[in-house]
């Protein structure tokens, strides 16, 4: 297990290096502009730019950028400084990062509470009239896009334009250092809509996933051996049915604490999406590196920490 362990680390660690060297080939190598004419402003003479190229280190080759980059960011958790604010990426990232956090939290405990226990009710009934009416509600769900729900949400209780004003200030993020019970208020609805697409794909999956378990052999002997149906859904079936769902709530974690773009957007949310959404804009390049890095690393730490789970949930997995 420890050796496991160490080898996924390490392959995690190989993971974000390839996709640095992706992201600079496509930012540094490859820009749709020169960074030092994006550095230097309107109306810049030819010797400003020069200077903004050396003191970037742009005149210098390829390899030696690459290096000077992988210890940046590798070694001293630098991403650089932004073309446009010329302020630290990495102060950009952790400032926005408690929004995302909170977020990509509370959309998840909204999709578990409530889509776990829709795929267990399928599942036991299947094909009974309140089957088909909570997966008929999910396929809605799931065919809705992120935008419209949000749009739809705020059109209904925001505190200008709308019809049902149950919460007020949802359509206003606040910090929740600010204030607590404003910053609950205001985040809702984004857990709501981001959550509700969730819901949908988690609930169908359990149904399909415990549906074949529970069908198994083993499960058919724990009845066999008089054990009570609570203790053979949770125990044996549950227990078995869930690995899959497991794998997609660490890589969905991972991808929305990269930044969940639209609702982030929408709701007026200062996290790591809408950062990364207003860096593509305004074409500032290491700030775009700095959150392309951040997805990935988050992506390939839940999906570590995914495969290590297994064990903790299924007795059947054996790590070599």
């Amino acid at each position: 297990m420890t050796r496991y362990i160490l080898r996924r680390l390490l392959w995690a660690v190989v993971l974000l290096v390839l996709v640095s060297a992706l992201t600079f080939v496509v930012f540094d190598v490859m820009p749709a502009a020169d960074p030092a004419v994006l550095r230097a402003g309107r109306n810049a003479t030819p010797e400003t730019i020069a200077a903004i190229r050396h003191d970037l280190g742009l005149d210098q080759p390829i390899t030696v950028q690459f290096w000077q980059y992988l210890k940046g960011v590798f070694l001293h958790f630098d991403f650089g400084y932004s073309y446009t604010s010329n302020t630290s990426v990495r102060e950009q990232i952790l400032s926005h990062l408690p929004a995302t956090l909170s977020l990509t939290a509370g959309a998840a405990c909204v999709w578990l509470l409530f889509g776990l226990p829709i795929g267990i009710v399928s599942a036991l009934r299947p094909g009974s009239l309140r089957d088909r009416v909570l997966m008929g509600g999910a396929l809605v769900l799931m065919s809705a896009p992120p935008y419209f729900l949000a749009l739809a949400a705020l059109y209904l209780v925001s505190d200008d334009l709308g019809k049902v004003p149950l919460l007020p200030g949802a359509d206003s993020y606040t910090g929740l250092t600010a204030s607590p019970g404003q910053w609950f208020a205001s985040l809702v609805l984004p857990w709501l809509v981001l959550g509700a697409g969730f819901v949908a794909i988690y609930a169908r999956l359990l149904r399909g996933s415990l549906r074949e378990t529970m069908a198994t052999d083993y499960v058919r002997t724990a009845r066999a051996k008089g054990l009570s149906e609570r203790r053979v859904l949770v125990r044996h079936g549950l227990r078995s049915a869930i690995t899959p769902l497991v794998t997609m709530l660490g890589l969905d974690i991972g991808v929305l604490l990269g930044g969940a773009v639209l609702v982030e957007r929408v709701f007026d949310i200062p996290g790591i999406g809408r950062l990364g959404y207003e860096a593509i804009t305004h074409g500032d390049y290491p700030t775009i590196q700095g959150t392309v890095l951040f997805a990935a690393m988050f992506v390939i730490v839940a999906n570590a920490i995914v495969d290590i789970a297994y064990a903790l949930l299924d007795p059947r997995v054996v790590y070599e």
